[in-house]
């Protein structure tokens, strides 16, 4: 079918454009605040774990954005195109260009919220738990924006029945790899992840933090089964390691990490492991 016509410019004020792909970023860090300002407010879900005030919550989410934004271009910088930026430095900062790696925003996300949670006297694998919780909603907003600016579009799929002409892709139907990755990254992720804070709650910091980790690498691999590579790098391997497959599964592996560590108690209050994350 061909590629809806949909304009990635939401809406002009004189000089001031908007895009989408601004407003999904907005819409991702609103709803998160949002849903982060209940998790603080719901005090049978922490236990003994130290629970971050609602005001506190308002200064993370600055820390939060800028950690993602910082992040996820320097992460697309080194990842995916160093070279190319080695080049020519100063494109690093056109962000409006395009160029974002969600490996790079997450780590970007977990320094901040180490860093926020010393200053605060809060833990932090508690304050990731909260990411963790919130991400998916970015997540699904993201990749909705991805499609709508017809960019990071799927492999070649000429025989699937909701293949897409993309634009700037040639004549090829392909996957909706974008519209994939917001229904696995994005709207599965934030009902498992809903259901893991009912269950669980807080208690066991760096428990949800592992949950996500994991189920967000499980759905970057098999999405990535349907996602063009980035033209610039390619397959890695054969004809179907990519980058976002090679850098999600270290992202999994640190997800068990923290849930086995968060199963046998190490990472609770006063606990010496704990303690020296919330210093990293």
């Amino acid at each position: 079918m061909p590629f809806p016509d949909i304009d990635p410019i939401a809406f002009s004020l004189g000089p001031l454009v908007i895009r989408w792909y601004a407003l999904a970023y907005l819409a991702g860090f609103l709803g998160g605040w949002l849903v982060a300002r209940r998790l603080a407010g719901a005090e049978g879900l922490w236990g003994t774990v130290p629970r971050p005030s609602k005001e506190q919550i308002d200064d993370f989410i600055v820390w939060i954005a800028l950690g993602v934004i910082l992040g996820g271009r320097l992460g697309y910088v080194l990842f995916y195109d160093l070279g190319s930026y080695l080049a020519r430095p100063h494109e690093i900062l056109f962000v409006w260009q395009g160029g974002m790696s969600f490996h790079g925003g997450l780590l970007g996300a977990v320094i901040a919220s180490f860093v926020f949670a010393r200053r605060n006297g809060l833990i932090g694998l508690s304050m990731l738990d909260i990411v963790a919780v919130t991400a998916p909603i970015g997540l699904f907003f993201g990749r909705i924006a991805n499609f709508i600016n017809g960019e990071l579009w799927g492999r070649p799929a000429p025989d699937f029945p909701f293949a897409v002409v993309f634009p700037f892709a040639g004549p090829v139907p392909r996957y909706p790899s974008q519209l994939f990755e917001a229904a696995t990254q994005g709207l599965v992720l934030f009902i498992v992840m809903l259901i893991a804070v009912a269950v669980l709650g807080m208690r066991r910091p760096g428990m949800l933090a592992g949950i996500f980790a994991i189920g967000y690498a499980a759905a970057r691999i098999f999405c990535e089964l349907f996602r063009e590579p980035d033209p610039q790098l390619g397959f890695l391997m054969g004809n179907w390691l990519t980058m976002g497959m090679l850098l999600s599964l270290p992202l999994a592996l640190a997800g068990i990490v923290a849930i086995l560590a968060a199963r046998r108690g190490l990472t609770g209050p006063g606990h010496p492991p704990s303690a020296k994350a919330g210093s990293a």
